[in-house]
């Protein structure tokens, strides 16, 4: 359930990593040093105020009353508390507010007379009115004696220092997920054919070497396709010149052998499979030709998907087409027309009518090719991806080509970083679902 609720992204969970510690470590020091060190300075200041003033009770009961006075100043001098005398009408008890509990008790240990504290109005004082004798004691004293800054002080510059901390981590994180996103960028434009020539390793060692592969990587890739497409251009060559003669020598052939009603299907079986060998060669080169040296441009989808169909169109097809959406992406046009005419003829071809649909999705777009045909079982749908298969009996090689259609469509799909598949369709028959991201 917790992988659920974690971020997604490489970035926010290494700032999770940092953030989570650098907060747990806050807390614990802020709750030790306000439950051990706050709660004994407060208590050490508290005591020494109350010691101060008991002293003072202590000493104005032992002494004369024109005494007083000197041992007033005296004490004002030492200690830096303001002291002065009330009439006894100015003590009220019932004013004593709440204020600094701690000294109270300790004031109220040390002294038996009735005493009430308060804040002066500007917060910066403390007033302690004490009922002595006939008289009242009034002394006024910061609040500074009973509350200590340093806490505050503290508080702030740890937060601050680890919130400095964080903000460097956040630029030095960044730095170092920059290439690894550059690397992500450059394998997905790989995986859709669009070359990144700008491409080179940055960031980490690791990072780097990670980057060193794929650009290995690619260009083994790229080696391979070239190899693979020189060497089928060059059987498809060998093997079109003895195709050619054949059909030459069939066209050839004296007018005496040619009329012969024991040699004319004979000699039409031989046009056909010349035919059919042409063909093959033709999609053996298409299979292998993976369209990797074609660029991709950016066009407008639903004008392209309408022009395809308005080829249909005039030669009276019955293609309709629905565009949902506008949608501009980046594409190999010749390809894509290519995989669209193939996908369309096959529902003619196997389901009389077509209808094409093109919609935007959230970050992709969707193609629908429907036919009203008998469709594919859906435990066969896979299969007729695999190269050179064919199913029985509506899907043969007097009928078709010899497998590769659907192979090459997904080829094509593919290199574009989408995906296609294979659907029953609301019409009855199937429905061949394009998914290309935007």
């Amino acid at each position: 359930m917790s992988k659920k609720y974690l971020p997604k992204s490489l970035f926010t969970r290494s700032l999770l990593i940092l953030v989570v510690p650098t907060l747990l470590i806050q807390i614990v020091t802020a709750y030790i040093f306000f439950e051990r060190h706050w709660d004994n300075v407060t208590r050490h200041m508290s005591g020494a105020l109350a010691g101060d003033v008991a002293f003072l009770i202590n000493q104005l009961k032992d002494v004369p009353s024109k005494q007083k006075p000197s041992v007033v100043g005296e004490f004002e001098m030492a200690t830096g508390i303001d002291v002065s005398f009330e009439n006894l009408e100015s003590f009220n008890p019932k004013k004593s507010s709440d204020y600094f509990p701690e000294f109270q008790s300790l004031l109220r240990a040390k002294i038996k007379e009735k005493f009430t504290v308060q804040k002066t109005t500007d917060g910066e004082y403390i007033e302690v009115k004490i009922a002595f004798a006939s008289q009242v004691l009034r002394i006024i004293t910061s609040v500074k004696r009973l509350e200590s800054r340093t806490t505050t002080i503290f508080i702030t510059w740890t937060f601050g220092a680890s919130l400095l901390f964080l903000m460097v981590a956040i630029i030095f994180l960044r730095n170092q997920i920059r290439p690894i996103t550059r690397l992500a960028i450059a394998a997905d434009n790989f995986g859709r054919g669009v070359d990144t020539p700008d491409f080179r390793p940055h960031g980490a060692t690791e990072v780097r070497k990670a980057a060193r592969a794929f650009i290995i990587m690619r260009e083994r890739i790229r080696r391979q396709i070239r190899t693979r497409t020189d060497m089928l251009s060059g059987i498809s060559h060998d093997l079109r010149t003895p195709l050619t003669r054949m059909k030459l020598q069939l066209a050839m052939l004296p007018e005496d052998i040619s009329k012969r009603d024991d040699m004319q299907e004979v000699i039409a079986e031989l046009n056909d499979d010349v035919a059919q060998m042409q063909n093959m060669i033709k999609e053996y080169l298409d299979f292998a030709r993976d369209e990797g040296r074609e660029e991709t441009i950016k066009i407008q989808l639903d004008e392209l998907l309408k022009d395809v169909v308005s080829d249909y169109e005039r030669m009276q097809q019955p293609v309709v087409v629905t565009i949902k959406n506008k949608v501009e992406i980046e594409l190999r046009v010749s390809s894509i027309r290519r995989m669209l005419h193939n996908l369309i003829d096959n529902a003619l071809r196997y389901g009389k009518n077509c209808h094409v649909t093109l919609q935007v999705i959230g970050s992709y777009t969707e193609i629908w090719i429907d036919d009203e045909g008998a469709g594919i079982p859906e435990e066969k749908r896979e299969e007729v991806f695999k190269p050179f298969k064919r199913l029985e009996p509506s899907r043969n090689s007097k009928t078709g080509g010899v497998g590769l259609g659907l192979t090459i469509a997904r080829d094509v799909v593919m290199a574009h970083g989408g995906i296609i598949a294979l659907e029953a369709s609301p019409a009855g028959g199937l429905r061949v679902l394009i998914r290309l991201p935007i």
